[in-house]
């Protein structure tokens, strides 16, 4: 599906590299996630998948066939829970068809349907200030969805949501992210959140040293669904800590 090869990126006007030789990829019906130190680039990584921003070296690939520019088939849902509160959520949603060639009718439907994909059926006439955090941050991953992406990138979606909210959340979102009604085949996912990528993530890459380069991939083979009173699920905890106090590692 999505591939970062030999990635590197450099902010203009600076002369050291925010990371280098990333190399990664995800699979199909595979949730990816990556994690590492804060500044280590993982939200820079996201935007050059992306193709928000151009990479310095390498290629970005998709199916692979390589990626120049943003592309439809690539959605980003950013930290920030981004709603326009003058949209009701169903036009927050069909805000990312605008500019396409489906026809009204079709729009709404499919904007429909990407609403009660994430729970949110009966709230499509409902406005920001009448919805929780949560339900603002679906509308973000129902408006993402509703450009039928092959591909979900997912900037840390939860952090700015309070705690019961986001467990609510990440119940749900890898049968999300999946469900039979979308077109996504696979996603990645950053975060800070130890326990959260363990309870979501199939595969995951730790980013550390300066610049950042990937110094473990961890494979995370637990049944679903998972919480932390499940075996073993702690010991992955672990091993992530770990990476992450790898400060050099490979470099």
């Amino acid at each position: 599906m999505l591939e970062g090869r030999d990635l590197s990126y450099t902010f203009p006007g600076s002369t050291k590299p925010v990371f280098r030789d990333i190399n990664m990829f995800t699979g199909v019906d595979e949730l990816v996630a990556i994690v590492g130190p804060t500044g280590t680039g993982k939200s820079t990584l996201l935007r050059v998948l992306a193709q928000l921003i151009p990479q310095v070296s390498g290629k970005v690939l998709l199916d692979g066939v390589e990626v120049t520019r943003p592309s439809p088939k690539i959605s980003l849902v950013h930290q920030s829970i981004a709603t326009f509160p003058w949209m009701t959520a169903l036009d927050n949603v069909r805000l990312v068809l605008a500019g396409t060639k489906m026809d009204e009718q079709e729009a709404t439907q499919l904007c429909r349907k990407m609403l009660n994909v994430v729970g949110l059926a009966g709230f499509e006439g409902y406005y920001p200030k009448e919805m929780s955090g949560g339900m603002r941050q679906r509308v973000a991953i129902a408006r993402a969805l509703a450009a039928s992406p092959e591909v979900l990138l997912l900037d840390e979606p939860f952090v700015h949501l309070d705690e019961l909210t986001a467990n609510e959340i990440r119940k749900e979102v890898y049968d999300l992210v999946f469900n039979p009604a979308t077109s996504l085949k696979s996603a990645v996912l950053v975060s800070h959140n130890l326990h959260e990528v363990v309870q979501l993530a199939d595969r995951v890459y730790v980013m550390n040293s300066s610049p950042a380069i990937i110094v473990d991939v961890l494979k995370i083979d637990l049944p679903r669904p998972r919480t932390e009173r499940d075996p073993g699920f702690l010991d992955f905890v672990d091993l992530l800590y770990k990476g992450l106090n790898v400060k050099t590692a490979k470099s």
